[in-house]
């Protein structure tokens, strides 16, 4: 028999504030109504408990956000404070103290008398300690994590999914995923899939080792793909052979190059890459036009009232010629003056006009140059760009337009399209501001009940009807979301499973990828491999991938157009 437990299982609550996870087991129905009591008291003070959660009620508990999966707890005397988020099957145990801004991810275990210390002092010498201000970078922990007792992991510090932190660890810097590590400051000892670690590499033909398996075949046959389509006479790259160079497809190149190589494509030294890119650009307007039949830098349409010039594959080519060049370690030779001169009213009266509710892709789409092309500004001269206020008008006219239902802004187009539309528009919108400027999406777990109603569409996502565009604005959405909210987690990581097998399949030996099926009102190039297709999908794969859990198989990471994290120099910051 337990010790404090009678035969018939009741006894003394302090039996559950040190073992916790006997509470569903082993509780009374007197002490099932008390702590119902409890969750109550605390989900009237704004906390969101799961299912089979058990917070002890002499653990304190003062926190301003506590988010809580299913059969998670928080056992006695431990203290929690600030802003802290836990996933599923997730434990804070005896006398452990979590602080600050704290994200647990599934299956995370906290042991007793340890510290997560989410935040910090300032210690400058001009003023006394308890007057100096308080930050937060915030704590990260992955899924899969036992953090052992007394461990003192602090402010600012990621440790990566299936990791072991040892009892008394000091943990000051990020940990990969898989790490075990001990010491003050913790170092990584092993690798615990190892021989000899506390568990084992996933067996063969698991989805992890598939991805790895994939990411060796593509970095072995990226410079075949890359040459197949570069141009001797012309000096150019085209999307796939037989078809005229573009803008994009160099971009294109030199993405692929960054990800599977880690160096430019090798047709040309890095400084030469740049300068061809950076030749491109119109100085007047500050826009890269699309390429001339010789192959020269081409013409644009003649501005509109406020200035705008409209041609879609120029705004496009904020996005991929500035990255590219920002991967090749240049930058644009002058502002985007488009944007640069656009004052927040004449921003806000364009804001308007824009076909929200009858083509949401390009309204997202031309957000998503703006923004972009405001960064570029940014990044070159260190300032704010357009009129004065126009990027805080650009976020303030967002956060008043969004949906509060969907998450998104405008409407589905019609019966016939469904959600493509808005989706997709959500992600070229957001890919351009909340993302790049490392700001939070609204209505986050909304964004997931809209992104993966769509995502179950046969219409755009039954077997071989996939391409590039529709998959990738759905996971980067999935994606983008995930970091604020574990809504419907199983279901996203199910999706993303189910499209990850398929997309290593199709790439093609020596080509890479297809974009997809172009056929029957489709868009894109279609399914002959080519370096648009590849370029995105191997991001995709890298989000897909990352939803799962398994993106460190692959051995890179997205720095470009679709990188996942925000952009890091001359960060803006809303006031």
């Amino acid at each position: 028999m337990l010790a404090g437990v009678d035969s018939e299982g009741v006894g003394k609550d302090s039996y559950f504030d040190y073992c916790p996870w006997d509470f569903t087991r082993r509780a009374s129905a007197a002490q099932r109504v008390a702590q119902t009591a409890h969750q109550k008291s605390l989900v009237e003070s704004g906390a969101r408990l799961g299912p089979r959660c058990y917070v002890s009620s002499t653990a304190a508990v003062f926190t301003d956000v506590l988010c809580l999966g299913a059969d998670s707890y928080i056992a006695g005397y431990a203290y929690v404070t600030g802003e802290v988020r836990a996933g599923r099957d997730c434990s804070v145990n005896p006398y452990a103290t979590v602080r600050g801004q704290v994200t647990l991810g599934d299956g995370v275990r906290i042991g007793a008398h340890a510290s997560l210390l989410g935040f910090n002092h300032g210690f400058a010498p001009d003023q006394p300690v308890h007057r100096q201000p308080l930050t937060s970078k915030g704590i990260v922990v992955g899924d899969d994590v036992w953090i052992g007792s007394n461990v003192v992991v602090l402010d600012g510090v990621t440790i990566g999914d299936h990791c072991v932190v040892g009892a008394g660890a000091v943990v000051t810097k990020d940990l990969a995923p898989w790490s075990i590590a001990a010491g003050n400051p913790a170092r990584p000892l092993r690798d615990r899939r190892e021989s000899g670690g506390s568990g084992t590499r996933p067996p063969a033909g698991d989805l992890g080792d598939a991805v790895a398996s994939f990411a060796e075949q593509a970095r072995a046959q990226a410079a075949d793909v890359l040459a197949r389509c570069w141009n001797d006479d012309t000096g150019r790259y085209s999307d796939r052979p037989g078809v005229s160079a573009t803008v994009r497809a160099h971009c294109d190149a030199v993405e692929i190059a960054d990800l599977l190589l880690g160096a430019p494509p090798q047709q040309m030294a890095a400084a030469e890459h740049a300068e061809r890119l950076r030749a491109l650009q119109d100085p007047v307007s500050g826009l890269v036009p699309e390429l001339a039949p010789a192959g020269g830098p081409g013409t644009l349409p003649d501005p509109a009232h406020d200035g705008w010039i409209e041609d879609g594959g120029a705004e496009y080519h904020v996005l991929s010629v500035g990255y590219a060049l920002e991967l090749l370690g240049s930058r644009f030779t002058h502002p985007v003056h488009v944007v640069d001169r656009m004052t927040a009213g004449q921003l806000v009266a364009r804001l308007e006009t824009l076909p929200w509710r009858t083509g949401a892709w390009s309204a997202g789409a031309w957000v998503d140059c703006w923004a972009t092309a405001a960064y570029r500004n940014l990044d070159l001269r260190g300032e704010a760009s357009g009129g004065s206020g126009a990027l805080e008008a650009l976020f303030g006219w967002l956060g008043t337009r969004v949906d509060p239902w969907t998450g998104m802004w405008g409407a589905a187009a019609s019966p016939t399209e469904g959600r493509l539309q808005l989706v997709n528009g959500y992600y070229r919108l957001t890919r351009g501001s909340f993302a790049q400027f490392g700001l939070p999406v609204p209505h986050a777990e909304r964004v997931v009940d809209t992104v993966l109603a769509h995502a179950g569409d046969p219409r755009w996502f039954a077997a071989e009807r996939q391409n590039a565009c529709n998959v990738l604005d759905v996971a980067h959405p999935l994606w983008l979301a995930g970091r604020q909210t574990r809504h419907r987690e199983d279901e996203v990581r199910a999706w993303a499973r189910e499209q990850l097998a398929p997309a290593l399949g199709r790439w093609r030996d020596g080509a890479g990828f297809g974009f997809g099926p172009a056929g029957e009102g489709g868009s894109g190039p279609g399914r002959e491999p080519g370096l648009q297709g590849t370029e995105m999908w191997l991001a995709i794969i890298w989000l897909l991938a990352d939803l799962v859990g398994v993106a460190d198989r692959l051995g890179y990471r997205p720095r470009g157009v679709h990188r996942p994290e925000p952009v890091r120099s001359s960060a803006f910051t809303m006031p």
